[in-house]
């Protein structure tokens, strides 16, 4: 896999560095506030800044006090999601998925929810939005649950005005090297809440607050989650570069869709950020893998009996079919993609 980087976007991340090395602020400067601005525009969100998706994820269970209480996650999803419900004091409740989306199956959460829950992941897998995740979102706003969004991967998808992070109570973004808007580490968190986001601020800086030049210790369970500001420069230019990425992405899945007869196929009014293209039990050739593979299941890595069928068939019948950006063999026709696949 590569990552291409154009030279013309290069000199603009250049042009940025020089900024920051004239500033003297290589923390909690411009740059930060410049990229969250522009990310918060984008999403039309509010948007705060942190160093990981992993962090962003952390920060939002921290602030909703998960400790002792039950949080349902999905069993088909990186293991950052237990692992920051672990951070935050919760417990971990894996629910199964829905074949059609490989994300988060309404059906199971249903079966999973308690009087103890106190909070629901929902992950939007592969770049594409949750397909339920408008009857997710106002089951637990019944509920009184809140939901959280995994927008790892979701970076470029909307559905009907709307991308990830819209619809609970706060998304988290990330950035990692292998993501659609790669910065080589870091992430967003995106709300409405003003007031979670004003909290943030200060949990990702040991938990303080500088007011009139005094520092004062708001919280006990603040921490170094800052993201720096040459990976908010670097954010800042890769914001101007998704809309040719996610052109790129688009144009190599219509093509796709004229070969794979088994792909994930959306929704009306549904726009995918094509993280992965998805296919079912289709032998390839060439490929990226899988999303999430057998080992990568929650309840196998927790090492706990759990049954959960479609999480399980999943990862025995999808594999992925290259559409990284940069893939050299994008421009072909139909027909000799078809040659080099199948």
């Amino acid at each position: 896999m590569v990552i291409p980087f154009e030279e013309e976007y290069r000199k603009k991340f250049y042009a940025l560095e020089n900024e920051i090395f004239e500033s003297n602020f290589w923390s909690e400067g411009k740059m930060i506030r410049t990229f969250e601005e522009k990310f918060g525009e984008y999403v039309k969100l509010g948007a705060k800044a942190v160093a990981s998706g992993g962090a962003a994820l952390t920060a939002i269970l921290s602030y909703i006090d998960v400790k002792g209480k039950d949080v349902i996650v999905p069993d088909n999803t990186f293991w950052a999601d237990a692992q920051a419900v672990h951070m935050a004091g919760g417990n971990v409740i894996f629910a199964d998925c829905n074949k059609e989306d490989l994300c988060l199956s309404l059906e199971d959460l249903k079966n999973k929810v308690t009087p103890n829950t106190k909070a629901v992941i929902v992950v939007h897998i592969g770049g594409h939005i949750a397909f339920q995740i408008e009857e997710i979102a106002a089951y637990c706003k019944d509920k009184g649950i809140y939901l959280v969004e995994d927008c790892a991967h979701v970076h470029g998808a909307w559905w009907n005005g709307k991308t990830g992070g819209n619809y609970g109570f706060a998304g988290a973004y990330s950035f990692y090297a292998t993501k659609t808007m790669p910065l080589g580490d870091g992430g967003m968190i995106v709300s409405k809440d003003s007031e979670f986001l004003k909290w943030v601020e200060e949990f990702r800086n040991y938990g303080k607050e500088v007011v009139d030049g005094k520092v004062y210790y708001r919280m006990q369970n603040g921490f170094n989650y800052r993201m720096s500001e040459f990976t908010a420069a670097l954010g800042i230019v890769q914001m101007e570069r998704l809309p040719r990425i996610l052109e790129w992405k688009r144009e190599l899945a219509e093509k796709y869709d004229q070969i794979f007869e088994n792909h994930v196929k959306f929704p009306a009014g549904m726009e995918s950020g094509y993280y992965k293209y998805i296919v079912f039990d289709t032998p390839l050739k060439q490929q990226t893998g899988q999303v999430f593979g057998p080992g990568d299941l929650g309840h196998r890595i927790a090492n706990i009996d759990a049954d959960l069928p479609n999480s399980i068939w999943v990862t025995e019948h999808h594999k992925c079919a290259p559409i990284y950006y940069g893939w050299e063999k994008a421009e072909k026709n139909v027909e000799e993609l078809r040659q080099i696949l199948l």
